[in-house]
This record gives structure tokens, sequence and C-alpha cells, in this order.
């Protein structure tokens, strides 16, 4: 099982949250929860490891 990454790893977090807050920019609130659903999905699909998707679940129920 990999270890979940908690460490800093984007190269330009500040880009990254910008580029994602413009992706958001003139969306309402439920297209903005579901463009965040619809990206969690990618990214765990990317990921593909269900230990590492368990513990960052847990993890962001604050479970830890």
């Amino acid at each position: 099982m990999a270890p979940l990454n908690l460490d800093p790893n984007i190269a330009k977090p500040d880009d990254f949250y910008q580029e994602l807050i413009d992706a958001q920019r003139d969306l309402d609130e439920d297209e903005v929860n579901l463009m965040n659903a619809k990206l969690i999905l990618i990214l765990a699909n990317h990921i593909g490891d269900m230990d590492v998707l368990s513990e960052a679940l847990r993890i962001a129920r604050g479970d830890d």
C-alpha cells in the first residue's frame, strides 16, 4: 500500500488555486458542488489505490 502523501506536492500551488477559482467563477452553488464532485472522482480514479483513497476520506472527515 502506498502511503497518502500529505507533503506539499504541487509545484505552483497558488497557480493551481487560481485556476480552480477561475473554473468556478461563473457557476452557481449547485454547479460548483457538481464540478467539485466530478473533480474528486476524476482524481480518485487517477490515484486508483483504494487504501490511499480510504485514508484520504478518513482525514478529510477528521477521523484521523
